[in-house]
């Protein structure tokens, strides 16, 4: 088990750290062994012990507001931006903040017995000897959000997954700081995040584009300030939200991303992280030895617990400070395979199941779940997606069917889709009930909304999304027996 768990962890690193040629370093060391390139790698050093704000100041986005951005109005920017806020129940010192949270730590090391205490306090040390793996959060605070839905307070979150590397032949960089993934949430629907999985032309720290007036979050890859699909995003490309600045005129744009939505950045319009003196990436952000000179920079706070908010006496804010996890971090072991593979992956699609009301000329429901069980199947020529779809109908439930669907998106609010497999049909007859089974095929569009915003938000436990199925059926491969409509209406992405 062990030998298994390595290598994966070896696999890991050699993709992380393979050389890039157009890459710098910025600290220069006495060993070869610590001329790292690859960008993803924020920090190399010799000390195992790091404190949990200076981690997170190492790992800190860069964000960068839309030049329309409402809390932006009347400034002399960029030295008097003062967003994001601190909290209405914290003490504000006329600078931004950010807030940080350590969601999970994972131990790797054979020769830790036990998982070492984490008390719930803000100068906590992580021992880069026992760990292997990090779930890094970052919360920003607005006092509002404009546009459709628009509301008092907002806050959105960026989530970033830390690898941490050791090599004990490199006594002056015997440990490595790696974000490996960068996960920028979109108004708290799973489908929408803007995911960027590292590579070597991934810049850090990280810009994230800022919604104008929405404040959702988007990636940045490269630092150019627009969004490209497929590059600041490279999963789930067809349902990432993207930065979508037209939202705040109040229409409803949810269908795929356009280049339109977004409004190009001007680079005074961003606010900075007190990036340590020694983060790899600080000296693309220097000129004259002065680091970010002009640009204000944020301060880093640990996310405050829910009791404190409450205490503050404003209960609207309740929901936008419980984001669960409130005696981070959750500490893991990790003395199998099993727990690493989860956290590289770390996709868990517990909202990919979908239910539906059917009618085909009888009466029946259908299930949507994803194609491998428990793991989505996204195509990654198109960048749709591949479900299984099992449906009952008929008298008792009789009837049977399974298809296998492809739809280009599973959060656009106007989609097509095919599918085709198998039907069991059960019928009467003078002599009884008969049976026949073959081929089936069905396409048309799927119409989805969020219900979010609606009044049916009340069942958001069970989806984001409410949809319309409008199709038509065919039976039969290279004969079609029998053409009909068919409709479904029910809960879920698909």
């Amino acid at each position: 088990m062990f030998t298994a768990r390595l290598l994966l962890s070896s696999l890991i690193l050699v993709a992380l750290l393979a050389p890039a040629a157009t890459a710098q370093i910025d600290i220069e060391r006495d060993e070869e062994c610590c001329d790292v390139s690859h960008p993803a790698v924020v920090w190399i050093g010799d000390d195992p012990i790091m404190d949990f704000e200076t981690l997170a100041a190492h790992c800190a986005p860069i964000l960068w507001f839309s030049p329309d951005e409402p809390g932006l109005e009347n400034l002399e920017r960029p030295g008097e931006i003062n967003l994001p806020m601190a909290f209405p129940f914290e003490e504000s010192k006329g600078r931004p903040v950010v807030y940080y949270r350590y969601r999970n730590i994972i131990y790797g090391r054979d020769d830790v017995s036990e998982i070492p205490p984490l008390p719930r306090a803000n100068d906590t040390e992580i021992n880069f000897d026992e760990v292997t793996a990090i779930d890094l959060d970052f919360f920003f605070y607005y006092p509002s959000e404009e546009g459709l839905g628009g509301h008092t307070h907002d806050v959105e979150a960026v989530e970033m997954k830390i690898a941490v590397y050791r090599q004990t032949s490199c006594d002056d960089c015997r440990y490595g700081i790696v974000i490996s993934l960068v996960n920028a949430k979109a108004h708290g629907i799973l489908w929408y995040d803007n995911t960027l999985e590292s590579d070597m032309y991934s810049r850090f720290p990280m810009h994230i584009l800022v919604e104008e007036g929405k404040h959702a979050s988007c990636t940045d890859k490269n630092g150019d300030g627009q969004y490209t699909p497929g590059y600041d995003v490279n999963r789930r490309v067809n349902d990432a939200w993207g930065v979508r600045d037209v939202m705040r005129t109040g229409a409803l744009f949810t269908g795929g991303f356009q280049g339109w939505f977004a409004k190009t950045r001007v680079k005074q319009d961003r606010v900075f992280p007190p990036l340590p003196d020694d983060n790899r990436g600080r000296y693309r952000h220097v000129e004259d030895g002065v680091y970010a000179p002009g640009y204000v920079q944020y301060e880093l706070r640990p996310f405050p617990d829910l009791e404190t908010a409450m205490a503050a006496g404003d209960p609207t804010i309740k929901r936008f400070v419980d984001k669960g996890y409130p005696d981070w971090p959750d500490a893991h072991e990790d003395k199998d395979i099993d727990e690493l593979t989860k956290w590289v992956d770390g996709e868990e699609f517990a909202r990919s199941l979908s239910f539906a009301a059917r009618y085909d000329g009888d009466w029946g429901i259908s299930f949507v779940f994803p194609m491998l069980i428990f793991k989505n199947f996204n195509d990654p020529v198109t960048g749709g997606w591949l479900v299984n779809r099992i449906y009952l109908k008929d008298h008792g439930l009789r009837d049977f069917g399974w298809n296998i669907m492809y739809t280009s998106s599973a959060s656009r609010w106007f989609d097509g889709y095919f599918s085709a497999g198998y039907e069991l049909d059960h019928y009467d007859t003078p002599l009884g009930e008969m049976s026949r089974s073959g081929f089936v095929s069905e396409t048309g569009i799927k119409l989805r909304g969020n219900i979010g915003h609606s009044p049916l938000r009340f069942l958001r436990f069970l989806s984001d999304f409410m949809g319309l199925r409008l199709g038509i059926r065919y039976r039969g491969f290279d004969d079609f027996e029998q053409i009909g409509y068919i409709v479904e209406f029910g809960a879920g992405s698909f």
